[in-house]
């Protein structure tokens, strides 16, 4: 007999870094009896925060997975880090929830990582409620912050209660009943704001029942159409019964699904043992997977080609389960017996819903070398089970020892040094952080190597390339305008996945994205030919495409908002302007400027820095991916990692062909 399906909720707790997310974690399972005493982020005893260098900082790296019951719901809290630098496990923990938590500091209110959190959660329309925490610490408000998350955040928020005493240690949290007609009027003008109907229906005087009240609440916040707000403090736990009231009712669980429909799910967290053995977190969205099982999961490699790789599970938990049982639709399950699983890796033949990056990939790169030369291997390896992880820090071996990192800000690389200093043994050199670029062609440029009938060539292949502009955002295209079964089905994927693999570094060592290759030329005679041929001649023949097509370096730029005081606005503007930042509008209120515009990404490193000084410590910084610019001016370039195709005579070297 089969278990039965449990109903089940996976949702996130974000915040900006210090609003208290990972105490609030540690409350909701402390109430709910998941466990039996209260962890302290500052004692580094919490629940998620397992990791030596998280206890030791009192920050999330690593997003966990802590279990919960509400009735007969079970809830996955999914705890994800704050600091900006680990925006990747932010985003890849968006891809598995139902619902989430936004948490705000009743004291600093809305933060720079707070406001790009709620951009991309009204962008997915992730059902989301609000807990403004730390109600009973000095300086705490409640109008002026609802009135600052309307402005900044959504003005479509429905406030659950009042505090009594705020700002004081007395603090209590009063919740709001839609059994009373005065709180249940504030709820329906609150929802009238986004519903034409329900508008209608109070300027007609025909106020909604509570029952009527509760399922358009519900509705609307399933929908991501309106945020309910809640106040309390996860340290004294005021307010916090209210919200998983809130959490129960207007948060929605995961749909059920037919058990015997294909398994879909993906990997949004790998731990690695102390022994290199790997459990892998899998959310599965339909199916049911159980023990034993063989599964094929599928991802990008690092050159941007399909791959796959099969295994058998030999351990499978799920998550809040008393007992074993399959994973089934909705539930997370830790996964072992998968040596080559890594983050981001999918089941199932076709990805589940929003599969677009939530966040844009990292900016900066860093080279790292270790100290000791001998241990050169060993860094590399390492940094390549980092990447297990976080796929996104892309590792790429350099000639002399280093490895290419890449990396979205300073904390980052501290975290990155110290992991390897104390999980794998190995110390490591950091150089300075610079901008990742990136280069697209200008024009047309066309090649072609044939094969020599009377003996002179070098490869058993006939090889054709043309290199275009391509629309903006497409990345690489490759066609065809060779007849379709022109070329034995491995010499055909030979080329195109060394297309591929060869725009990782064009003309300046940058990655080439925009472009359409079409394969203009093929041939090969059997049964010389191989396609070790195709693969090694497709590089020399397109990059010297490339050359006559020439390409442009584009640098990264982010979308930047800088609120400072009214008398700090020259001191500011001088300096985004002496950096090359473009300055998009300047607005003043009443005791504020803000000033929005781009800047580059490698430049806004040093503004932050000088910003304290500006602004006397009293500006905000917000900053989020811009589409990139031409680079003014010389292009940059970067060191290339192996044979250099557009030098024949040592690429032929390289491959033994002379």
């Amino acid at each position: 007999m089969r278990t039965p399906q449990h109903r089940t909720l996976n949702i996130g707790i974000l915040a900006h870094v210090d609003a208290g997310k990972t105490s609030l974690t540690e409350r909701l399972l402390f109430d709910t009896g998941a466990i039996d005493r209260l962890g302290s982020v500052d004692a580094g005893s919490t629940r998620t925060d397992t990791g030596e260098l998280e206890r030791r900082r009192g920050i999330t790296i690593r997003t966990a997975v802590a279990p919960l019951t509400l009735g007969d719901l079970r809830v996955n809290l999914i705890d994800t880090p704050g600091h900006s630098d680990f925006i990747a496990e932010v985003e890849r923990a968006l891809g598995v929830l139902d619902g989430a938590v936004l948490v705000l500091s009743a004291v600093e209110g809305v933060q720079a990582q707070t406001r790009v959190l709620m951009k991309t959660l009204r962008r997915l329309r992730l059902p989301t409620l609000v807990f403004v925490n730390k109600t009973d610490r000095a300086g705490a408000r409640e109008a002026g912050l609802l009135a600052d998350v309307r402005h900044r955040l959504t003005p479509h928020i429905v406030p659950m209660g009042t505090v009594r005493d705020l700002g004081t240690p007395a603090a209590r949290t009063v919740p709001g009943s839609l059994a009373d007609p005065d709180f249940r009027d504030l709820v329906a003008e609150a929802l009238a704001e986004g519903d034409d109907a329900l508008l209608a229906d109070l300027v007609a005087g025909h106020v909604p029942t509570a029952r009527e009240l509760a399922t358009r609440l519900a509705d609307r916040t399933g929908r991501g159409l309106a945020y309910p707000v809640f106040f309390g403090s996860a340290l004294s736990g005021q307010g916090v019964d209210a919200l998983l009231d809130g959490i129960a009712s207007l948060l929605p669980p995961a749909p059920a699904t037919d058990r015997n429909a294909g398994s879909t799910g993906t990997v949004f967290a790998v731990e690695r043992g102390t022994c290199g053995e790997k459990t892998a977190y899998l959310r599965l969205f339909a199916g049911e997977l159980s023990e034993r099982e063989r599964i094929t999961l599928r991802r990008p490699e690092a050159d941007g080609t399909p791959g796959e790789h099969t295994g058998r599970i030999t351990g499978l938990k799920v998550v809040g389960a008393p007992a074993a049982e399959p994973l089934t639709a909705g539930g997370i399950a830790r996964i072992r017996g998968l040596p080559r699983v890594r983050v981001g890796d999918r089941l199932g033949p076709e990805p589940h819903g929003d599969t677009e990056p939530h966040f844009a990939p990292p900016s900066l790169e860093t080279v790292v070398r270790p100290v000791r030369p001998d241990d050169a291997a060993r860094l590399h390896s390492a940094l390549t089970a980092l990447a297990d992880q976080d796929p996104l820090i892309g590792t790429r071996a350099l000639p002399g020892g280093g490895t290419s990192v890449l990396l979205y800000g300073e904390v980052q690389k501290e975290i990155v040094a110290a992991t390897l200093s104390t999980e794998f043994g190995v110390d490591a050199l950091f150089e300075p952080s610079r901008a990742v670029y990136r280069e697209r062609p200008t024009g047309t440029g066309e090649a072609y190597e044939e094969i020599d009938r009377h003996g002179g060539h070098v490869f058993w292949a006939t090889v054709g390339l043309r290199v275009a502009p391509g629309a903006p955002g497409s990345g690489t295209v490759f066609r065809r305008d060779t007849e379709l079964g022109a070329l034995p089905l491995a010499f055909d994927r030979a080329v195109e996945e060394t297309v591929t693999r060869t725009l990782a570094q064009g003309l300046h060592g940058w990655q080439v994205t925009d472009c359409v290759v079409t394969l203009t030329r093929s041939g090969f005679v059997g049964p010389m030919s191989t396609a070790a041929d195709f693969r090694s001649l497709t590089p020399l023949v397109l990059m010297r495409a490339l050359a006559a097509a020439g390409t442009r370096v584009y640098e990264p730029c982010l979308d930047y908002e800088l609120e400072l005081p009214l008398d700090t606005l020259s001191a500011a503007t001088a300096a985004l302007a002496a950096l090359g930042a473009e300055i998009r509008d300047t607005s003043g209120g009443t005791d504020s400027w803000l000033v929005t515009g781009v800047i580059s990404a490698a430049r806004a490193a040093d503004f932050e820095r000088r910003l304290p000084a500006l602004a006397r410590g009293e500006a905000t910084w917000w900053a989020t991916p811009a589409a990139d610019r031409p680079h003014p001016g010389e292009p940059p370039a970067r060191a290339r990692t192996g044979a250099d195709p557009l030098n024949r005579a040592e690429y032929l070297r390289h491959l033994g062909r002379v």
